[in-house]
Order: C-alpha cells, then structure tokens, then sequence
C-alpha cells in the first residue's frame, strides 16, 4: 500500500526566502527584491499564504485580462491536458485550428492567417523576420517611447532605457520620434509627427526600410494615445513606400482600450499585428502574428525558417479559445469600453484634489497618472528612467491599502482586469486618491 504524505504549506516568509535562495526574478538587483508572496488569486483580487489581500489594478503585467481564477479557461486546459497535452508543431490539431478560425473572426480587415509564438518578444521577432524576408529590405523602424519584449531583436526594437543594457543588439533598427504627451512637453499634432516620420524615412532612405513597428497605444512608457490622423498617416506612409506596418497589440489588444484591438479605434488595417497577454489572459504562455493576405501569400512559395518547440501548443490553443469564449460570453470588451469613461471621471477627480497628479490618460480601461513636482511648470515627480523618495513612498502606501498596480519614473498604471465591475473601480480610486497624499507632501510650494 502506497504511503503519501501531504507537503505541509509555506508561510509567506518561507516562499519569499526560498525564491530569493533559489531562483533569480527578472529586472531586478537580486539583493534588492522584496516580492509579494501569492497563494491564491479570484477576479480582480489575489492575496498572500497569510491573508492579505491586494486589488490587482494592473492586471499584473496589463496581461490577466479576464481576471484571476477562471474556472472556464482552466477547465479548458485540464481537458486538453488529457486529450492530448502536446504535439509537435509540425503537427496539425484541433485546438490550433479553431482559435486560427476564431481569431480572424476578430481581427481587423484582411488579416486572416495566424503564425503562432511562445509570447510576444517572440511574436514581434518573427514579425521582423516575416517583414524582412517578404521586402527583401533590412531596416526596421521602431519608436522611442516603446517596448517590444526582451529577446535579443524584440530589446533592440524597444525604445526605453531597457534597451540600453543590451546594446549593440540586432542590427539595421531606427529609433523615430512619436507623437509624445507628457507633462513636460504638449502633445504634438498628428501633423507634426508624421513630418518627422518621413522626413525620417527619406534620409534612411525607403527602399532599404522593410518595417515599421509601433505600439498603437503605448503601454508601459505611458498610454500614450496617438492623435486622430496619426495612425492613418502612418498607415499611408508605409504604402506609399511599401514599408510593412506591424502593430504590436501585445499589451492593448483584446479589449483593453474597449475595443477588440487598439486599431480599430482608427480604422487603421496594419500588415502584421502582434499580440500575447489578452490573448490567454496569461493562464499559459502564447502569442501570435497576424498576416495580411499578400504576405500569408508570400510564404505560400517561400519557406517561413522560423519555429521553436512549443509554438501551437495544444494546452495554450485550448486555452486562448477559452478565453476568447470568456471575452463574448461576458461582454468583456464592452465592459471596458463602458468603464473608460467612468475611470476619465476618477482621473478627473483626483487630478483636482491632488496637486501631485499633472496629467491622467485612458482609453477603455487603459490608463495612467502622471505626477508633477509643479503644476506651473508641470516638471515631473521623477525624472525619466529614475525614482523620487515620494514615488518610493506611494508605492508602499497603496501596498498597505491593499493595491497593487505598477509605479514606473512618474506614472502610476490604473489597468484593472477587464471583469472589474464599477464598484471594484470605485474601490481601487479611493486607495489612491488617500495615498496620494504622500506624493502631494512632495509638491513645491
């Protein structure tokens, strides 16, 4: 007779000990790290071994899309799990085959074959690729203000001081200016930014340019949304010069700015679209390239080299098609359109209590804060790619109220799951709008 014998649970003290001895976390001096141990998660919650409860404001990584715990996606994976739990993908199987099917049903325009990845660094990678081997050309254009992923080409596409680190990186990338709005500088017009982007690609010389890359609101660097006209001038642009024009929905894809992607607010049909994130809500690994009809045809005669071990994994397809599903069934797209006007209003509100906070953005349930030392001046609480003792101070004021959300240079990330329901908002505005009270102490007089 088998003897078991159940592994007793971990406090919170020894998971964190034990992770700090024996794995190494990401971006991190490791000698620095104080992470927040998690046992469980539900909705728009997740909470400690010991109990401790935090409201997820940044959907972890603006990736749990539909919330934690859902039971749908995960008995999906537990069903695939027994039929078959892999194959290589050589191999053709039924769960590839419907969220293929399933996918072009939401994405824009003529975007109708799909090129499955293991996330979304890998996702813009072989964007590249496919622009490359489909204009004969080398270069690719990416902007300043934006983030890619962390694989070798995805670090170097990247605009932010993240690249830095990894330069030299891959080469023929071209780093343009974008329409940027931040607390020091207006928002520059539609116009403006499209100048500078052809007179960019004049001097680079079009004919050698295969790409242009860009995130069509930026995410991590500040939500910064594009004029109206930009994304269409971009978009005429890349025809005028046969530049492939990929957008990386990668963060603002599946509803998160209240529509199923960020382009369709515009109108705007990119050649390649990246995504990953929304696409599993992140229960398992996956991401994907979307192809207009002259590329996918393109490689119908010409051999695509690209491909690792687990992409079209069966466990992520049964799992993107369940989320998917969760997306319709529960109207999740249209909650966060119909919530984006209700976080402006919060943003709004704290903008006129708290003299630390200069500027706020959102679309959908997409949104940020931008702190000031000085209204006048609107100068910014941190400086870029640094910290400010006050920032230090709000991030562990909101963490003893119970909410997590990301803390980046001046910005403070308001990007709840899209499940969360207008009282959970209402919830997660109140721990902010007391916390800030740390950052106003910090406003010159």
């Amino acid at each position: 007779m088998a003897v078991t014998t159940e592994t007793p649970a971990l406090t919170s003290a020894e998971v964190v000990e034990l992770c700090r001895r024996y794995t190494l976390f990401d971006w991190s001096v490791q000698q620095d790290v104080q992470p927040i141990p998690v046992a469980g998660a539900k909705g728009v919650y997740f909470w400690t071994p010991d109990g401790t409860r935090y409201l997820d404001f940044n959907s972890q990584l603006m990736s749990v899309s539909v919330g934690h715990g859902e039971t749908r996606i995960a008995d999906a994976i537990a069903r695939q799990a027994h039929e078959l739990p892999y194959i290589s993908p050589f191999m053709a199987h039924a769960p590839r085959a419907r969220l293929g099917q399933k996918l072009v049903e939401h994405l824009p325009g003529d975007l109708d074959q799909v090129f499955f990845t293991l996330g979304g660094a890998e996702a813009n990678e072989n964007a590249i690729r496919m622009a490359r081997l489909y204009t004969g050309r080398q270069k690719v254009m990416a902007r300043y203000r934006s983030y890619h992923g962390a694989t070798s080409g995805a670090i170097t596409l990247t605009g932010d001081p993240r690249r830095w680190p990894s330069e030299p990186g891959i080469p023929g990338v071209i780093h343009v200016l974008d329409p940027y709005h931040g607390p020091d500088r207006p928002q520059d017009s539609a116009r403006e930014a499209l100048d500078r982007l052809a007179e960019t690609i004049e001097l680079e010389g079009p004919h050698t340019i295969a790409a242009f890359i860009l995130e069509p609101v930026t995410g991590t660097n500040g939500i910064l949304i594009p004029p109206d006209g930009y994304l269409e001038g971009v978009r005429e642009l890349c025809d005028r010069h046969g530049i492939v024009m990929i957008a990386d929905e990668v963060m603002s894809g599946f509803g998160r700015t209240g529509t199923w992607f960020a382009v369709d607010h515009w109108n705007v049909v990119p050649d390649l679209l990246t995504m990953a994130k929304g696409l599993t809500s992140s229960y398992v690994p996956l991401g994907a390239v979307a192809l207009r009809r002259p590329i996918a045809e393109h490689f119908r005669t010409h051999m695509f080299p690209a491909g690792l071990t687990y992409n079209s994994h069966p466990l992520a397809c049964a799992a993107a098609l369940a989320t998917l599903e969760v997306y319709e069934q529960d109207d999740l797209v249209g909650n966060a359109r119909r919530l984006g006007p209700v976080m402006a209003r919060h943003h709004a509100a704290l903008r006129e209590r708290h003299p630390s906070v200069g500027l706020t953005r959102n679309l959908g349930l997409f949104g940020v804060l931008e702190l000031v030392r000085n209204r006048r001046t609107m100068a910014p609480l941190a400086p870029f790619n640094g910290t400010h003792p006050a920032m230090q101070a709000l991030t562990r004021a909101l963490l003893d109220e119970g909410l997590y959300t990301m803390v980046r240079w001046n910005t403070v990330m308001t990007n709840p799951p899209l499940c969360i329901t207008e009282a959970e908002l209402g919830e997660g505005f109140a721990i902010l709008d007391r916390a800030l009270a740390t950052t106003d102490r910090a406003v010159e007089a």
